[in-house]
């Protein structure tokens, strides 16, 4: 079996479940918020969120002005 077919086999896979996952939770009523984690996270959490954030906008900046 071709390496090009085992991985378009694992890419519908994983698309196969995310939309069962999403299906399954909407007909659940399950509600997800992103930003209710921020809340419970210590400063220096949210410190260091902030800045692996800023540190990776920064590399995508400095890789698009290389080219």
């Amino acid at each position: 079996m071709p390496l090009w077919l085992l991985l378009l086999i694992f890419c519908g896979g994983l698309l196969i479940f995310g939309v069962l996952f999403d299906w399954a939770a909407k007909k659940k009523n399950i509600q997800t918020d992103f930003s209710e984690g921020a809340k419970y996270a210590s400063e220096e959490e949210r410190i260091y969120i902030e800045k692996a954030l800023d540190d990776a906008k920064q590399q995508i900046r400095n890789d698009y002005d290389w080219q």
